[in-house]
């Protein structure tokens, strides 16, 4: 089953922008697919294999399932975190 999701390359990519109500919209919807991948990877059973797409290719190649369950659920952690300091960053601005 190949694996899709965000790469912790893509999370490097995240631009913060001054009007945060977009990119806080992309950070959700990354978030909810990053849960997908998350809750997908740890249903599988022992013997499936996992791959993990080339960086900018189509090409895929074998992963180690637990790895990638445990690097799947460190970007949901980033994204979770980051998705938390912008909504901090909103309500200080209401707050003034």
């Amino acid at each position: 089953m190949p694996s899709r999701g965000t790469r912790p390359e893509d999370s490097s990519v995240l631009i913060p922008t001054d009007n945060s109500t977009p990119h806080k919209g992309d950070l959700s919807s990354k978030i909810k697919e990053q849960k997908i991948v998350v809750d997908e990877l740890s249903n599988l059973k022992k013997n499936r294999k996992v791959y993990r797409q080339q960086q900018n290719s189509n090409i895929f190649f074998l992963a180690d399932r637990t790895e990638m369950l445990s690097e799947s659920k460190n970007i949901l952690d980033e994204l979770k975190k980051e998705y938390q300091e912008i909504e901090n960053l909103d309500k200080t601005k209401i707050k003034k």
